[in-house]
């Protein structure tokens, strides 16, 4: 784990290959973003494949330059199998459905709450269904990224490089 600029980023590919320079072989290599305990995102990049993307909060990294570079890739493939559908983030009462499509048409379709492949860590041990959990209502964003780092078995890494 090393820290790493992201000043020249400005795609996804760029990410994912700023990714894959820092690999060691072709090991899978994770890149941990957060932004002053607003959100943060995780993307994983194995070998050529294209990388997988989780953000805490779409809406608060659609504000952000870098972020934006995430929210705007998952938006487009919202629907599409690697990053599933929407629908978990919508209230099933037509209603607040129509209020949702309303909020994320004015974040320019981005929707409040995480966005992505919340299965990226599976097999590292961590399920969807906690990094759920680590970036839900009331999660502060530094402390989520602690808590998986540690899970991940990386914690002490990542607070060396903060």
């Amino acid at each position: 784990m090393s820290e790493t600029e992201l000043d020249d980023v400005e795609t996804l590919a760029d990410l994912a290959d700023l990714a894959r320079d820092s690999a060691q072989d072709d090991d899978s290599v994770l890149i941990f973003i957060e932004q002053e305990d607003s959100w943060f995102a995780i993307v994983r990049v194995d070998g050529e494949d294209d990388p997988r993307i989780f953000v805490s909060d779409g809406a608060a990294a659609a504000r952000s330059s870098y972020g934006s570079v995430l929210t705007d890739e998952l938006v487009d493939q919202a629907g599409e199998s690697e990053f599933g559908d929407l629908d978990h983030l919508l209230d099933e009462d037509e209603e607040a459905e129509d209020q949702d499509d309303e909020d994320a048409d004015a974040r320019g379709g981005v929707p409040v709450g995480p966005l992505g492949d919340a299965h990226l860590l599976t097999e590292f041990g961590l399920a969807g269904d906690e990094l759920l959990a680590l970036s839900g209502e009331g999660a502060v964003p530094g402390d989520a990224l602690e808590e998986i780092a540690e899970a991940l078995g990386c914690g002490e890494v990542l607070e060396a490089v903060r």
